[in-house]
């Protein structure tokens, strides 16, 4: 059964002169389109109050809970404008899978996967001018950011009963300008991003503010991102602060950490095993020991490194350094592979023979 949805549409929208404007350098996350989803929960009346608004400021108690206890969950995912036209999703169900698992262990209302489908779906239908143009080597794609939020003004440490899921829309550019470039990452030994038990994977905003001062430390060592260790023994590689990693050996097989719990299922990182397994790559889900990657691209064992998330898509991984110490490892053809047969698969210049786009429009 689908969700009763009241729109207004905006009377200010931005004009169409100042539009091609933004679609010819959008950034990321730097405009937001006209329109925004919401929907309401409560205990006695569940999901209601469906609504598609302009886009603009959202009125807080101070006493609202997330602003105490940080009790709210979001997502990421994309959609593309075809050649044919034809508006399209990447594995919108999954996005909307894997809230009901964060949901579950925020201890929020679980939203029914075909109503976050729909949200997307018809806040995309209203702004879909503000899906850019897609050509070959042009990545732009419109960013979609579903998220929920304990709204009740409260103050005490129990879930929240009153909760509010959103959908703003924001139209993003190539995530690299100027071609893929290999990044440089640093390995934090004083910071870990979640424990046994924790949060880790949860895609919440929690998570990822834990990462930020391991993120500066990377950039204060001239490093682009940080990769974390468990937390129990400090020497298993998790994750970068927002990518899943992946390891190629000379064999051809490939190694990705295991989901332990502690670690984000990225939705990028599983269609990427599905693929690279279409390829024949033996992919291998483990524990994966730091010293392992030292010593294996040092001997030439492992021939590539490389990192996956919904904004980058795959991004090498040029060097690791910590202190005291770095390794290089050089950008391989495994990557670039898969990179593109991920990227025409999602903007409709290949076969989707695996049946992950989902038409918006």
């Amino acid at each position: 059964m689908s969700m009763d949805i009241h729109t207004s549409l905006s009377a200010h929208k931005v004009s169409d002169e100042r539009l091609a404007e933004i679609l010819a350098d959008p950034g990321f996350g730097n405009y937001f389109t006209d329109h925004m989803f919401t929907t309401e929960w409560t205990p006695d009346q569940g999901w209601h109050d469906a609504r598609i608004e302009p886009y603009g400021p959202i009125s807080l108690d101070p006493a609202t809970a997330v602003l105490h206890y940080a009790q709210e969950t979001f997502e990421g995912m994309k959609a593309y404008r075809h050649a044919d036209g034809s508006i399209q999703a990447f594995r919108p169900e999954a996005n909307a899978a894997r809230m009901a698992r964060s949901s579950h262990r925020l201890a929020l209302p679980v939203l029914p996967e075909e109503d976050f489908v729909q949200a997307v779906d018809e806040l995309v239908k209203v702004d879909a001018r503000w899906v850019p143009e897609a050509t070959e080597g042009n990545e732009k794609s419109l960013y979609l950011r579903p998220f929920m939020f304990a709204s009740e003004a409260f103050l005490g440490v129990r879930p929240s009963q009153h909760v509010t899921f959103m959908v703003i829309a924001s139209p993003a550019g190539s995530y690299f300008k100027g071609g893929v470039k290999p990044v440089r990452i640093w390995l934090t030994e004083e910071y870990t991003r979640a424990g046994r038990g924790g949060m880790g994977a949860a895609k919440t905003g929690g998570n990822y503010a834990s990462s930020l001062v391991a993120q500066q430390e990377a950039y204060d060592h001239g490093c682009d991102q940080v990769v974390f260790l468990d937390a129990a023994e400090g020497k298993y590689v998790e994750e970068l602060g927002g990518m899943n990693l992946y390891f190629v050996y000379a064999d051809g097989h490939i190694v990705t950490p295991a989901l332990t719990g502690t670690i984000l299922e990225g939705i990028t990182r599983a269609s990427i095993v599905e693929l690279a397994g279409k390829l024949g790559h033996q992919v291998e889900e483990r524990r994966f020991g730091i010293d392992e990657w030292k010593s294996g691209v040092e001997s030439g064992e492992i021939v590539e490194v490389f990192a996956c998330g919904t904004a980058a898509v795959v991004t090498p991984v040029g060097e690791l350094a910590w202190d005291g110490g770095s390794v290089t490892s050089p950008a391989g053809e495994v990557g670039a592979t898969i990179r593109k047969q991920l990227v025409d698969i999602q903007f409709g210049r290949s076969d989707d023979t695996f049946g992950w786009m989902h038409r918006i429009v």
